[in-house]
């Protein structure tokens, strides 16, 4: 009974700690600073703040301006203090003072500012799916491309059998399967976009495609899905989880043993668990194993908190994220958590 109520007074107080933490100005902040291309939110939010996470907190859109919610190169962002609390908002200026006055609506030329690097993650948000294995055993595959060929491109004329799926889809070759270190659950199939193509003829199951452009050289067995024309997302926000979870990273991409910065890596928490893009997490590198000079047993050393990431691709049992920050060389199996 004692170990229970030291474990619920352990718990409610994780909670309190969690839903009380609030936005820390650096000592260092700017009180103004002009965006510049090449800028991201992630990197502004870090010249204001100790825990950039805490944007949407202290972001204070100004109705007057032409899309407030977004940020552009050559905006103007002022510290400012509403009912004695620090916000940041777009300004406009007059002789050095800042003005939250109406004005001029007028539309950006510039796209605006990413969340973070999209160079890092724009084939993940565009191509790369997460999908059943039943879904790709039982897409239509690559028999041979025209003459007989067995490597293809775009341009060329390969043949498939199966159900046709659609008139345009996308050839995807398996890639990895992910499963919960912890459960044994199988969390999903990585699907690895290499090319697109239109179909242009069916007869009984063989499928006739055209490819119109590729990655990589069509193989046989790749599988054929239906396209999606997927918008590259940018407005996601850096933002701490609505509730607390914890997981572990379980894939890098490449295939490289130590991460860093800009690595994408898999999480074994999706939206079943609450987690949505934008959202910010701390990772842990779990502690040295030690051996007890007393008791001769071996002892887990706390875990140490080494860097950050932001999820950017949810499905329903696991995600994308990309690191943010890394203070020292991570690895598959560091533990996740709310930041």
């Amino acid at each position: 009974m004692r170990k229970l109520l030291y474990a619920l007074a352990a718990t409610t107080l994780l909670l309190t700690s969690w839903a009380h933490a609030a936005p820390e100005l650096r000592s260092d902040h700017p009180e103004r600073y002009t965006v510049v291309k090449g800028d991201t939110l992630w990197d502004i939010s870090g010249r204001f703040l100790s825990n950039p996470w805490y944007w949407p907190e202290i972001w204070h859109v100004n109705p007057q301006v032409a899309n407030p919610h977004l940020i552009y190169p050559g905006d103007r962002l002022a510290l400012v203090y509403i009912d004695g609390k620090p916000r940041i908002t777009k300004v406009t200026s007059n002789n050095g003072i800042v003005k939250l006055s109406p004005q001029v609506r007028s539309e950006q030329i510039d796209t605006p500012i990413p969340a973070i690097p999209l160079d890092a993650i724009g084939s993940f948000l565009t191509d790369t799916r997460i999908v059943s294995s039943e879904l790709i055993n039982q897409a239509p595959y690559v028999l041979e491309g025209k003459d007989g060929r067995i490597l293809t491109g775009a341009g060329d004329r390969v043949y498939a059998r199966g159900k046709k799926p659609a008139d345009k889809v996308g050839v995807f070759r398996r890639s990895k399967e992910f499963v919960d270190p912890d459960t044994g659950e199988f969390l999903g199939l990585e699907a690895r976009s290499i090319a697109r193509g239109d179909i242009s003829a069916e007869d009984g199951d063989v499928l006739t495609l055209d490819l119109t452009r590729s990655s990589e050289e069509v193989r046989i067995g790749d599988r054929l899905l239906v396209s999606e024309d997927r918008r590259l997302t940018t407005s996601f926000a850096p933002s701490s989880p609505d509730q607390p979870i914890e997981g572990k990273m379980i894939s890098v991409d490449g295939g490289v043993t130590q991460i860093g910065q800009y690595d994408v890596v898999a999480v074994n928490r999706g939206s079943r668990e609450g987690l949505e893009a934008g959202n910010v997490m701390a990772i842990l590198k779990s502690g040295n194993l030690a051996r007890d000079p007393i008791t001769n047993e071996t002892v887990e050393l706390p875990s140490e908190r080494a860097g950050l990431l932001m999820i950017f691709q949810v499905y329903e049992k696991m995600s994308y994220g990309l690191i943010l920050q890394a203070t020292r060389a991570l690895a598959v199996g560091d533990k996740v958590t709310n930041p």
